[in-house]
C-alpha cells in the first residue's frame, strides 16, 4: 500500500486471512447448476440491497462431474485449491485442477497460447517440445485436465470427500551447488545462480519472505563505532521442494553460530595519545544461501537475497535440475489468452534507462459474457477489509485487482463505489475515477457528487459525504449499503433519522464509538450533522418532509452504473493530465516509489488492469513515472488505483504479480465475472 496521510492512507501490514462460510467451490457448483434469474455474482436488482453470499446449503452435484471439491492434499499437507473429477473416453476418470493451484502449488511453468483451450506447459521438460494440456472454463476457474501428466509423473490421486489426495513419488535432492560468480561485485547486479539436482521431477515452490533484519556484531574495540548499512536490507525468499535433502547439504548449508566478540578494554590504548579511530571495514556480506533443512519430509531452502534481487526458477531435465537465477529483471515475458476476451500478459516496459516489471489482463469487454462489477470485502457491509483473493473468490470472480483508498483503521472506504446504479460509498476531494457499463463503455475524469436535502419549506442543505470514511465538518448520509448500524465517526454528532422523507428522530451521537444507531432498512437513511452542522438541527425538527437531489460532476458520471474512485487521473484521451496536488494528494505520496496498479483503456475499446511493481535494481514508479508507463502501453484513458501492498492483481484462484503473504488487506476491488450461459 502507498502510503498517504491521515485519512487518505489504505490499509497495511494486516495479512491474516479470513475464514470464508461458503468455499468458492460450493459457490461455483451453485452459480453454475442454479437456472435462477440473478447470477450469483450479480447484486440484486433492489436498489437499498447489497450483494451477500448466497444460500449456504450444499451444491448439488455439478453436471458430468463425479466430485469436486477446494481442498488438495499434496504428499500430506492440505491446501486451498479447485478441483473437479469427471468420466472420459473409456469410462476413464480424468482429474482437473484450477490452473493457478498447478501454477504455484506445483512449480509448473504456463507457456504463451493464443488458444484459451489448450495450455502449453513447462515442468522438468522441454520448452520447445511442451506438453499441450486442454482447459476447461467453469464458473470462476479454469480448469487443467492433468489425467496424462499426473500418471505420467507416477503421482497416486484419490479422493477424500472435498480433498483431493495427491501423493508423488519420493525423491532425492542429491545436490545443491551455488554458481562461482560473485553476488556482490563491483557490477551492483551481477548475476547468481543455484543448482538443485534431484533424482526424479517433484513440485517444488517458491515464496517471498519478510525484510531480514541484521543485527550489527559488536567490534572488539570498544572505541570502533559500528557502521551503519548504506544498503537497503536483505529479503528472505524461499525454495520448498516436495522431497529430501542429503544429509551432506544440511550440514553444509547450517548456519554457524557467531562467535562472541572479545570486549577486553584496550590497555596499552588507553596509555597512548587519542589518534583518530580508522573506519571500520565493510561488513561481509550474506551469504546467499541462509540454510537447508528438511521439514515433514520437504526441503526448504532458504535465501538472503540483496535488495533490486529477486529469484527466477526453473526446471530441466536430463539431469532434473531446479534451476535458481538471482537477478534485477526476474519477471517472465508472458502473453496467454486465458479465456476467450481475456488475455494475461507481463512483460518489462522501458522508461528511459529503466525497467519496469508490469503485469497486467487486456479485457475485452465486448465479447459475449464478459463482464467488470466492484466488489468489496465484507459481505455485511462497507466496514471491512480482506485479501483480494478471499473477496474475488466470494463474489466469484475470474479475475480483478484492487481498487480504491480506505482509512486502515477503521477498514472504511474513502472514495466512490457505485454498483448496479446503487451508490455504495460517495466521492471524496474531486478525486480520479473510473465509470462504465455492462456494454463495454467507459469514462474517467474527476468526479464530485452534488446532494442537497431539500425542505418542504425550500430550504436547501449540501450534503457532503455519502457512506464514507472520510470525516470533516457538514452534513453526512449513511444508508443500509453502510450496514445495518452507525456509530458516531466523531464527537457530538447530531444524528437524524429519515423515513419515508420525513425526519423521524433526532439522537444525539455522543463519544466517538459509543451509540449504535439502527440504519433504516426500507429505503431510509440517516444524516449526521458534524461540528457547526450540528446547528442545522434547529431547521430540521421532527415531522420535516425532506427529499434528496444527486448529480454527478461532470454529469456524464451518472449515465454510467459502475463507478470505482481512486485517483490521481493519469491520462485522458492519450495525453496526461497528472495533477496529484489538485486531487489534494501529499507531496510526500507524490514523491514515493512505490509499487502501482492502474487501469486504462486503449483506442480498440480494450481494457487493461495492470500491476507495476519495483525497477530492475530499484524501487517502483513514482506517479509521474506511473503515468508516462500507462501512455507507453497505449492507454487513452488511465486511472492510478491504490497500490503499494494493496496491489493485487487476481486470476482464477491465484495472485498473478506476488506471493500473497506480502499483499496487504484492501476494502473494494474491480472484479472480472463470467455470465453463465
Amino acid at each position: 500500500m502507498v502510503k498517504i496521510p491521515n485519512y487518505w492512507q489504505s490499509g497495511i501490514g494486516e495479512r491474516r486471512f479470513f475464514r470464508t462460510t461458503v468455499s468458492p467451490i460450493l459457490l461455483t457448483l451453485l452459480c453454475l447448476t442454479t437456472t435462477c434469474a440473478t447470477n450469483a455474482q450479480e447484486s440484486p436488482k433492489n436498489a437499498q440491497s447489497i450483494p451477500r453470499l448466497i444460500s449456504q446449503s450444499p451444491a448439488p452435484p455439478l453436471t458430468g462431474a463425479v466430485s469436486s471439491g477446494n481442498q488438495i492434499s499434496l504428499n500430506g499437507r492440505t491446501l486451498p485449491g479447485t478441483w473437479l473429477q469427471r468420466p472420459g473416453k473409456g469410462g476413464q476418470m480424468t482429474t482437473h485442477l484450477s490452473d493457478g493451484v498447478f501454477r504455484q502449488l506445483i512449480g509448473v511453468n504456463f507457456l504463451n497460447s493464443s488458444n484459451s483451450a489448450r495450455q502449453p506447459i513447462q515442468w522438468f521438460s522441454s520448452v520447445t517440445k511442451p506438453l499441450v494440456l486442454t482447459t476447461r472454463l467453469l464458473g470462476a476457474y479454469r480448469y487443467l485436465d492433468i489425467s496424462n501428466f499426473a500418471q505420467t509423473s507416477g503421482w497416486e490421486i484419490r479422493t477424500n470427500g472435498n480433498i483431493l489426495v495427491i501423493a508423488t513419488p519420493k525423491t532425492q535432492v542429491t545436490n545443491i551447488v551455488q554458481s562461482q560468480e560473485p553476488l556482490y561485485a563491483s557490477a551492483p547486479f551481477q548475476h547468481a545462480r543455484i543448482l538443485v539436482d534431484l533424482d526424479r521431477p517433484t513440485p517444488w515452490q517458491v515464496a517471498q519472505g519478510s525484510v531480514i533484519k541484521k543485527i550489527p556484531t559488536p567490534s572488539s574495540d570498544l572505541d570502533r563505532p559500528i557502521p551503519k548499512p548504506t544498503a537497503p536490507p536483505n529479503r528472505e525468499w524461499t525454495i520448498t521442494l516436495d522431497g529430501i535433502a542429503d544429509p551432506v547439504l544440511i550440514e553444509r548449508y547450517t548456519p554457524q553460530p557467531p562467535a562472541p566478540p572479545t570486549l577486553l578494554p584496550n590497555l596499552l590504548k588507553q596509555l597512548l595519545p587519542v589518534t583518530p579511530t580508522e573506519p571500520a571495514p565493510a561488513p561481509a556480506p550474506e551469504p546467499l544461501i541462509q540454510q537447508v533443512q528438511v521439514v515433514k519430509n520437504r526441503t526448504i531452502i532458504s535465501l538472503s537475497v540483496p535488495f533490486g534481487l529477486s529469484p527466477q526458477v526453473s526446471t530441466v531435465a536430463n539431469p532434473n535440475r531446479l534451476i535458481i537465477d538471482i537477478r534485477p529483471d526476474p519477471l517472465e515475458e508472458r502473453d496467454i489468452t486465458w479465456a476467450p476476451g481475456l488475455r494475461w500478459r507481463q512483460n518489462y516496459v522501458n522508461l528511459g534507462t529503466e525497467r519496469f516489471p508490469v503485469v497486467w489482463l487486456e479485457v475485452n469487454p465486448r465479447k459475449f459474457g464478459l463482464t467488470l462489477k466492484p466488489m468489496w470485502a465484507s459481505p455485511d457491509g462497507l466496514a471491512g477489509i480482506a485479501p483480494l483473493i478471499q473477496t474475488a473468490q466470494r463474489y466469484l470472480a475470474l479475475g480483478g485487482i484492487n481498487g480504491g483508498y480506505f482509512n486502515r483503521n477503521n477498514k472504511l472506504p474513502l472514495g466512490a463505489i457505485r454498483r448496479d446504479g446503487q451508490w455504495l460509498s460517495g466521492p471524496i476531494l474531486n478525486r480520479g475515477a473510473i465509470a462504465w457499463n455492462d456494454s463495454g463503455q467507459f469514462y474517467f475524469g474527476r468526479l464530485t457528487l452534488e446532494e442537497t436535502l431539500i425542505t418542504a419549506n425550500g430550504q436547501r442543505l449540501p450534503i457532503l459525504f455519502l457512506n464514507s470514511g472520510y470525516v470533516q465538518s457538514g452534513i453526512a448520509r449513511y444508508t443500509s449499503a453502510w450496514g445495518a448500524t452507525y456509530t458516531p465517526l466523531t464527537d457530538n454528532e447530531i444524528i437524524l433519522v429519515i423515513q419515508k422523507n420525513q425526519v423521524t428522530q433526532q439522537l444525539p451521537g455522543g463519544k466517538v464509538g459509543e451509540t449504535v444507531v439502527p440504519i433504516p432498512q426500507d429505503g431510509g437513511y440517516l444524516l449526521t450533522l458534524r461540528a457547526n452542522a450540528a446547528s442545522a438541527a434547529s431547521q430540521l425538527p421532527i415531522g420535516t418532509a425532506v427529499s434528496i437531489s444527486s448529480a454527478t460532476a461532470p454529469t456524464d458520471f451518472s449515465r454510467y452504473p459502475h463507478i470505482i474512485g481512486a485517483g490521481p487521473l493519469l491520462i485522458q484521451n492519450r495525453q496526461i493530465v497528472l495533477d496529484a496536488k489538485g486531487e489534494k494528494f501529499s507531496n510526500a505520496f507524490i514523491a514515493e516509489k512505490a509499487t502501482r496498479s492502474g487501469i486504462c483503456t486503449t483506442a480498440t475499446g480494450t481494457l487493461m488492469i495492470t500491476a507495476v511493481h519495483n525497477r530492475a535494481g530499484g524501487y517502483g514508479p513514482n506517479l509521474a513515472e506511473h503515468a508516462q508507463l500507462m501512455q507507453q502501453m497505449g492507454c487513452v484513458d488511465a486511472l492510478n488505483l491504490d497500490g503499494g501492498s494493496s496491489t493485487s492483481l487476481y486470476l482464477g484462484g491465484q495472485l498473478l504479480d506476488r506471493s500473497p503473504n506480502t499483499a496487504a488487506r484492501v476494502h473494494n476491488g474491480i472484479g472480472i465475472f463470467l455470465k453463465p450461459r
